[in-house]
């Protein structure tokens, strides 16, 4: 059989090209890895022990006023928070609840930190938009376990390596609709804004940022979501919580444990996304 003509191309090292990027920067930055670890292990220690220190009542009747709120003070949502955090006390998953609500907390604030100012700077310049949209493409088709191999490299095993891939996953879901929803304020807005002599930064967060709020929200929302999935994902590299005791199901081929938490997880994240959807309402 005749070879192609594609045989006669040299294989391209790709592999050993980002081997060998991947240990400079570790072999280079090591210190600064070891820094962020540390600190970064001691606030979602402390964070984790200070949501175990509330006594499981008071977490649950709390969040159930929370949940009353965002729901319009319905009675669906709150009866439905009430009942999930009971199912999950009562079958011995709290301390690895609070485990995966400081990894989401976490994850989903250095998302939204970074993500916010990311999202405004592609409304703002055509040339960051185009710079910055491959990435974010790059970011969301790349298979979610390929952010575990990075993370692991840079920090170890543990929670950081945890939220380091947690964020790269969740992240495009802010900077998008934080892009899309100041592109979508209106002209005549802006054009009215700018008429009553409003500087650059009186525009963006009197008129562009509070008109784009709905829309920026509906991504946040997406990041926490894409968040708590990654975190699940993330204790294949040590990361406690729920997505510990599903993994350890797994590998055991124990299915009752497994559907456990696996239907703790489902309710942590319907109480989130409900939540989140319902102070999103005008």
């Amino acid at each position: 059989m005749e070879n192609s003509i594609l045989d006669v191309i040299p294989e391209i090292p790709v592999a050993d090209w980002m081997a060998n990027f991947i240990d400079w920067l570790t072999d280079n930055l090591s210190w600064l890895f070891d820094a962020l670890r540390d600190s970064g292990d001691w606030v979602m220690d402390s964070m984790t022990e200070l949501l175990l220190l509330v006594p499981p009542v008071v977490f649950i009747i709390l969040l159930t006023a929370l949940a009353f709120f965002a729901g319009s003070k319905k009675w669906g949502l709150p009866t439905f928070t009430v009942l999930g955090l009971i199912y999950i006390y009562n079958q011995g998953l709290w301390e690895p609840l609070m485990f995966t609500i400081t990894l989401v907390i976490v994850a989903s604030l250095l998302s939204i930190i970074i993500g916010v100012p990311l999202g405004i700077l592609m409304a703002k310049s055509e040339i960051a938009n185009f710079i910055i949209t491959p990435i974010l493409d790059f970011m969301q088709t790349m298979p979610a376990f390929v952010y575990l191999i990075p993370a692991v490299a840079f920090f170890g095993i543990g929670m950081v390596p945890g939220v380091f891939s947690a964020v790269i996953f969740a992240l495009p879901p802010t900077v998008r609709f934080t892009n899309l929803g100041i592109r979508q304020v209106s002209d005549e807005m802006v054009e009215a804004a700018q008429s009553f002599g409003s500087t650059g930064s009186q525009q963006l967060f009197k008129v562009e940022l509070p008109l784009a709020k709905a829309t920026i929200m509906a991504g946040i929302n997406q990041t926490v979501l894409l968040a708590l999935s990654m975190v699940v994902i993330a204790s294949m590299i040590g990361a406690p919580g729920l997505g510990e005791r599903v993994i350890n199901a797994l590998q055991r081929a124990q299915v009752g444990p497994g559907f456990v938490a696996g239907f703790a997880l489902v309710v942590l994240a319907i109480i989130l996304d409900r939540t989140l959807q319902g102070f999103n309402k005008d």
